[in-house]
């Protein structure tokens, strides 16, 4: 089965600078106006949506240590492995592709956990597709960590890369 990931690069706005204000020239308005072109149903069909600001030049030299990018590549590679072996009976390979009708048994929550996501569905006004996509990438978070349940950590971070939907597709 061939897997496809893609990445959907876009820019928040016709200058491309916002949110960095000081170089932005769009009006509120227009960036909503721009955004809105791009429709709920589609963005509910993207796993991760998050805003990705700029990096100021002290931060690129900064002493702070970060995960390197073979580090990384090495736990999703082995987050793969992990997907690959759970599915090996399966029509599907990887977390991305669990059939709605799955989701129960390969994402299952703890009763703490499903309470919290009925609150968070209902306050956030989730549809049934990003509540999916919410529980599936807790479950790549968890295989990320090595972890064989889905953590409130992995339920919270998760829910974190759905914030632009609340920002930008759901104003009154």
């Amino acid at each position: 089965m061939n897997c496809i990931n893609f990445t959907v690069p876009m820019n928040p706005c016709k200058c491309g600078y916002y949110p960095d204000m000081q170089r932005c020239r769009c009006s509120q308005s227009a960036i909503e106006r721009y955004l809105g072109r791009i429709s709920r149903p589609l963005i509910d069909r993207i796993d991760i949506c998050v805003e990705a600001s700029a990096i100021a030049f002290q931060a690129l030299n900064g002493a702070a240590k970060e995960e390197c990018s073979a580090d990384i590549r090495n736990r999703v590679v082995q987050a793969h492995e992990i997907q690959r072996e759970r599915y090996r009976e399966e029509a599907f390979c990887y977390n991305s592709q669990i059939p709605a009708a799955r989701i129960r048994e390969y994402c299952g929550l703890s009763k703490e956990q499903e309470s919290r996501m009925e609150q968070l569905y209902a306050g956030l006004g989730l549809t049934a597709r990003t509540y999916h996509k919410i529980l599936k990438v807790a479950r790549t978070l968890a295989d990320m960590d090595g972890e064989a349940k889905i953590g409130d950590r992995h339920l919270n971070e998760a829910v974190c890369y759905r914030s632009l939907d609340k920002k930008f597709w759901e104003r009154p």
